[in-house]
Protein backbone atom coordinates (compact mmCIF):
# COMPACT_ATOMS: atom_id res chain seq x y z
CA UNK A 1 0.00 0.00 0.00
CA UNK A 2 1.54 3.37 -0.98
CA UNK A 3 0.35 6.47 1.05
CA UNK A 4 1.28 9.75 0.85
CA UNK A 5 1.20 12.28 3.81
CA UNK A 6 1.01 16.10 2.52
CA UNK A 7 2.94 18.31 4.84
CA UNK A 8 2.24 22.14 5.64
CA UNK A 9 4.21 24.64 7.57
CA UNK A 10 2.71 23.63 11.06
CA UNK A 11 1.80 20.32 10.47
CA UNK A 12 2.82 18.30 13.38
CA UNK A 13 1.25 15.08 13.33
CA UNK A 14 3.15 14.21 10.30
CA UNK A 15 5.15 11.56 11.39
CA UNK A 16 3.36 10.42 13.52
CA UNK A 17 0.49 9.23 11.02
CA UNK A 18 3.74 7.80 8.78
CA UNK A 19 4.90 5.62 11.84
CA UNK A 20 1.27 4.48 12.40
CA UNK A 21 0.65 3.27 8.66
CA UNK A 22 3.83 1.54 8.73
CA UNK A 23 3.91 -0.17 12.30
CA UNK A 24 0.25 -0.98 11.24
CA UNK A 25 0.49 -2.05 7.55
CA UNK A 26 4.22 -1.84 6.50
CA UNK A 27 3.09 0.57 4.09
CA UNK A 28 5.33 2.80 1.53
CA UNK A 29 4.40 6.39 2.42
CA UNK A 30 5.76 9.20 0.82
CA UNK A 31 5.92 12.62 2.42
CA UNK A 32 4.43 15.44 0.09
CA UNK A 33 5.80 18.98 0.62
CA UNK A 34 2.65 21.43 0.24
CA UNK A 35 4.45 23.18 -2.88
CA UNK A 36 4.47 20.34 -4.92
CA UNK A 37 1.50 20.35 -7.47
CA UNK A 38 1.13 16.39 -7.78
CA UNK A 39 1.10 13.53 -6.07
CA UNK A 40 3.33 10.59 -6.69
CA UNK A 41 1.81 7.06 -6.97
CA UNK A 42 -0.44 6.37 -3.90
CA UNK A 43 -3.60 4.10 -2.48
CA UNK A 44 -4.21 7.24 0.28
CA UNK A 45 -3.38 10.49 0.58
CA UNK A 46 -3.77 11.82 4.25
CA UNK A 47 -3.88 15.23 5.62
CA UNK A 48 -2.33 15.34 8.98
CA UNK A 49 -3.10 17.09 12.29
CA UNK A 50 -1.26 20.18 13.53
CA UNK A 51 -1.60 23.41 13.09
CA UNK A 52 -0.68 24.97 9.42
CA UNK A 53 -0.28 28.20 8.54
CA UNK A 54 -0.01 29.15 12.32
CA UNK A 55 -4.53 28.39 12.05
CA UNK A 56 -4.28 32.28 10.65
CA UNK A 57 -7.50 33.88 9.22
CA UNK A 58 -9.33 30.14 10.09
CA UNK A 59 -8.03 26.58 10.79
CA UNK A 60 -7.28 25.17 7.84
CA UNK A 61 -8.26 28.21 5.56
CA UNK A 62 -4.84 28.88 3.94
CA UNK A 63 -3.21 25.34 3.86
CA UNK A 64 -6.37 24.27 1.44
CA UNK A 65 -4.70 27.14 -0.91
CA UNK A 66 -1.50 25.18 -1.21
CA UNK A 67 -0.36 24.00 -4.71
CA UNK A 68 -0.84 20.33 -3.84
CA UNK A 69 -4.69 20.61 -3.14
CA UNK A 70 -5.44 20.71 -6.61
CA UNK A 71 -4.29 16.80 -7.24
CA UNK A 72 -5.90 15.91 -3.94
CA UNK A 73 -9.09 17.16 -4.94
CA UNK A 74 -8.95 15.40 -8.43
CA UNK A 75 -7.72 12.34 -6.42
CA UNK A 76 -10.85 12.33 -4.24
CA UNK A 77 -12.70 12.86 -7.09
CA UNK A 78 -11.53 9.86 -8.62
CA UNK A 79 -12.30 7.77 -6.09
CA UNK A 80 -9.04 7.65 -4.31
CA UNK A 81 -9.00 7.29 -0.36
CA UNK A 82 -8.72 10.78 1.65
CA UNK A 83 -7.94 10.58 5.43
CA UNK A 84 -7.92 14.09 7.17
CA UNK A 85 -7.13 13.90 11.00
CA UNK A 86 -8.15 16.95 13.41
CA UNK A 87 -6.15 20.01 11.33
CA UNK A 88 -6.72 18.13 8.13
CA UNK A 89 -10.60 17.53 9.03
CA UNK A 90 -10.72 21.80 9.21
CA UNK A 91 -8.53 21.66 5.81
CA UNK A 92 -10.99 19.36 3.96
CA UNK A 93 -13.76 21.03 5.01
CA UNK A 94 -11.88 24.54 4.11
CA UNK A 95 -11.50 22.79 0.69
CA UNK A 96 -15.28 21.82 0.26
CA UNK A 97 -14.23 18.05 -0.14
CA UNK A 98 -16.46 17.75 2.90
CA UNK A 99 -19.20 19.79 4.39
CA UNK A 100 -19.66 22.25 7.56
CA UNK A 101 -17.21 24.20 9.19
CA UNK A 102 -14.77 23.19 12.33
CA UNK A 103 -15.40 26.55 15.13
CA UNK A 104 -13.25 26.99 18.33
CA UNK A 105 -14.89 24.69 21.16
CA UNK A 106 -17.58 25.66 23.12
CA UNK A 107 -15.07 25.90 26.41
CA UNK A 108 -13.35 28.58 24.01
CA UNK A 109 -10.06 26.55 25.30
CA UNK A 110 -7.47 24.30 24.05
CA UNK A 111 -8.40 20.64 25.05
CA UNK A 112 -5.52 17.68 24.86
CA UNK A 113 -7.50 14.40 26.22
CA UNK A 114 -8.35 10.63 26.17
CA UNK A 115 -11.40 10.40 24.56
CA UNK A 116 -14.38 7.79 24.24
CA UNK A 117 -15.54 7.74 20.42
CA UNK A 118 -18.88 5.91 19.14
CA UNK A 119 -18.40 4.34 15.67
CA UNK A 120 -21.32 5.16 14.35
CA UNK A 121 -21.04 3.48 10.87
CA UNK A 122 -18.77 0.22 9.50
CA UNK A 123 -20.21 0.91 6.14
CA UNK A 124 -16.55 2.39 5.07
CA UNK A 125 -12.85 2.12 4.14
CA UNK A 126 -11.71 3.62 7.53
CA UNK A 127 -13.81 1.50 10.23
CA UNK A 128 -15.55 -1.39 8.52
CA UNK A 129 -13.34 -3.48 11.34
CA UNK A 130 -15.02 -2.12 13.82
CA UNK A 131 -17.96 -3.27 15.31
CA UNK A 132 -21.32 -0.67 14.57
CA UNK A 133 -21.63 1.44 18.23
CA UNK A 134 -18.38 0.40 19.59
CA UNK A 135 -16.80 2.74 21.38
CA UNK A 136 -13.20 3.24 21.45
CA UNK A 137 -10.70 5.28 22.72
CA UNK A 138 -8.91 8.09 20.87
CA UNK A 139 -7.57 11.10 22.34
CA UNK A 140 -8.05 14.40 21.15
CA UNK A 141 -6.12 17.33 20.77
CA UNK A 142 -7.59 21.08 19.31
CA UNK A 143 -8.75 24.29 19.85
CA UNK A 144 -11.45 24.42 16.74
CA UNK A 145 -12.96 20.91 17.08
CA UNK A 146 -16.71 22.32 17.34
CA UNK A 147 -18.73 20.74 14.31
CA UNK A 148 -20.77 23.17 12.89
CA UNK A 149 -23.30 22.63 9.73
CA UNK A 150 -26.83 24.20 9.02
CA UNK A 151 -29.80 22.48 9.96
CA UNK A 152 -31.15 21.42 6.41
CA UNK A 153 -27.59 20.39 5.90
CA UNK A 154 -26.73 18.62 9.14
CA UNK A 155 -30.05 16.52 8.36
CA UNK A 156 -29.33 15.57 5.82
CA UNK A 157 -25.74 14.41 6.88
CA UNK A 158 -26.97 12.27 9.21
CA UNK A 159 -30.10 10.56 6.77
CA UNK A 160 -27.02 9.75 4.04
CA UNK A 161 -25.08 7.98 6.86
CA UNK A 162 -22.23 10.05 6.60
CA UNK A 163 -21.36 10.63 10.21
CA UNK A 164 -18.52 8.06 11.18
CA UNK A 165 -17.92 8.97 14.07
CA UNK A 166 -19.29 10.47 17.23
CA UNK A 167 -18.56 11.49 20.83
CA UNK A 168 -19.78 10.09 23.75
CA UNK A 169 -19.29 12.87 26.19
CA UNK A 170 -19.23 15.65 23.40
CA UNK A 171 -16.08 17.90 24.57
CA UNK A 172 -16.04 20.59 22.38
CA UNK A 173 -20.05 21.00 21.73
CA UNK A 174 -20.19 20.02 18.17
CA UNK A 175 -23.60 19.64 16.68
CA UNK A 176 -24.77 16.07 17.25
CA UNK A 177 -21.79 14.85 19.12
CA UNK A 178 -20.13 14.81 15.75
CA UNK A 179 -16.41 13.73 15.64
CA UNK A 180 -15.79 12.85 12.18
CA UNK A 181 -17.87 12.29 8.70
CA UNK A 182 -17.41 11.01 4.89
CA UNK A 183 -18.33 12.33 1.87
CA UNK A 184 -21.58 10.70 0.17
CA UNK A 185 -19.23 8.43 -1.70
CA UNK A 186 -17.48 7.14 1.83
CA UNK A 187 -14.08 7.81 0.20
CA UNK A 188 -12.78 11.02 2.18
CA UNK A 189 -12.89 11.09 5.70
CA UNK A 190 -12.31 13.57 8.46
CA UNK A 191 -12.17 12.99 11.96
CA UNK A 192 -11.15 15.54 14.88
CA UNK A 193 -9.71 12.72 17.10
CA UNK A 194 -6.32 10.66 16.43
CA UNK A 195 -6.31 7.41 15.75
CA UNK A 196 -2.28 7.33 15.07
CA UNK A 197 -2.36 8.53 18.83
CA UNK A 198 -3.17 4.76 19.89
CA UNK A 199 -1.88 2.38 17.72
CA UNK A 200 0.83 0.61 20.47
CA UNK A 201 0.19 -0.34 24.09
CA UNK A 202 3.47 2.32 24.85
CA UNK A 203 1.56 5.41 23.84
CA UNK A 204 -1.33 4.77 25.24
CA UNK A 205 -3.56 1.96 23.46
CA UNK A 206 -4.44 0.41 20.29
CA UNK A 207 -7.56 1.32 19.44
CA UNK A 208 -6.49 2.66 16.46
CA UNK A 209 -4.70 -0.53 14.86
CA UNK A 210 -7.95 -1.62 13.44
CA UNK A 211 -8.34 1.75 12.09
CA UNK A 212 -5.19 1.83 9.97
CA UNK A 213 -5.41 -1.86 9.35
CA UNK A 214 -8.90 -1.49 7.81
CA UNK A 215 -7.82 0.85 5.22
CA UNK A 216 -5.33 -1.60 4.22
CA UNK A 217 -7.51 -4.23 3.94
CA UNK A 218 -9.84 -2.54 1.95
CA UNK A 219 -7.43 -1.69 -0.87
CA UNK A 220 -6.10 -4.75 -0.95
CA UNK A 221 -10.09 -5.90 -0.99
CA UNK A 222 -10.86 -3.41 -3.85
CA UNK A 223 -7.57 -4.63 -5.86
CA UNK A 224 -8.49 -8.07 -6.51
Amino acid sequence: MKVSVIVFPGSNCDLDVKWAFEVCCNADVSMVWHTEKSLPESDVVVLPGGFSYGDYLRSGAMAAKSPIMGSVVEFAGKGGLVLGICNGFQILTEAHLLPGVLLPNVSTKFICRPCKIRIEQIDTPFTFLYKQGEVVNFPIAHHEGLFYLDDTSLAKLEESGCVAFRYVDNPNGSLNAIAGITNASKNVLGLMPHPERVVHSLVGGRDGVRFFKGISEWIKEMSR
